[in-house]
């Protein structure tokens, strides 16, 4: 299981988040002078690639190149609460903004954001993982080295593996062990991903019920990146979903 999965809020804050407003617009301005692309997520279902060009604290504000599409910019304008995500230098940078205004910047249209409250960047051997609802779980299935499937609703998800709960064990299952031929599918998508997977552990737990159950960590193997992406934008559809409940 990822190291994250294991912490508090209060451990993951104190750890992972970057908070302030000169550190969170030097971070920002960074990412702006290597040109590393963040996917955002924003009004339910719509995503739209995008570079940073600079972060300013005087101004409470945060400038980012439009989109291509004049109908995803009018979209994104239109948006109250957009999450940035990307992977400078290979480690995972996420974070929430506000509503977009048009600027003109340094003579060519772009978007500016109030800068985020905090941004979560994550150390390389973390990944953010979410609980996935627990009313439609995620359904996921794989073949075992004998042949035998295995199918399991899955607890929480990263762009690096899936958490899952057992009622009962296949037979020889272990840590270490790689699964093929495994699939789930994302609510609400056409298509199904398809990977391998390593055992990474299995926990015995108790459930609420009093039943005993087993907790199976899974590392994805082979995940294309275009799958990756589609985890993040499901993980960020969720944490969006919930915010906006809290919200309430």
């Amino acid at each position: 299981m990822s190291q994250i999965a294991q912490l508090s809020e209060a451990e993951i804050e104190a750890r992972f988040h970057v908070t302030g407003t000169l550190p969170i617009a030097f971070m920002l301005v960074g990412f702006a002078r290597t040109k590393d692309q963040f996917t955002v997520s924003f009004g339910g279902e719509d995503v739209m690639l995008t570079t940073l060009l600079d972060a300013q604290p005087a101004g409470d504000r945060l400038v980012l190149d439009c989109s291509g599409s004049a109908d995803i910019n009018r979209r994104f304008l239109e948006s109250r609460h957009n999450v940035f995500a990307g992977r400078p230098g290979g480690i995972h940078v996420q974070f929430t903004t506000g509503q977009a205004t048009e600027v003109n910047f340094e003579g060519s249209k772009a978007f500016a954001v109030p800068l985020p409250k905090h941004i979560v960047r994550l150390q390389r051997r973390d990944t953010f993982r979410i609980e996935t609802p627990r009313g439609k779980p995620l359904q996921f299935f794989g073949r075992l080295a004998g042949g035998k499937l295995l199918n399991c609703p899955a607890h929480d998800i990263s762009v690096a593996g899936l958490g899952m709960t057992a009622l009962s064990l296949p037979d020889g299952l272990a840590p270490g062990d790689r699964l093929e031929n495994c699939h789930f599918a994302l609510p609400e998508d056409e298509h199904e991903l398809f990977f391998s997977a390593t055992v990474r552990h299995i926990t015995p737990q108790v459930g609420r019920t009093g039943l005993q159950q087993w907790r199976i960590g899974l590392h994805f193997e082979n995940m294309p990146a275009v799958e990756e992406n589609r985890i993040q934008r499901y993980i960020a559809k969720v944490e969006r979903e919930r915010h906006e409940l809290l919200a309430k």
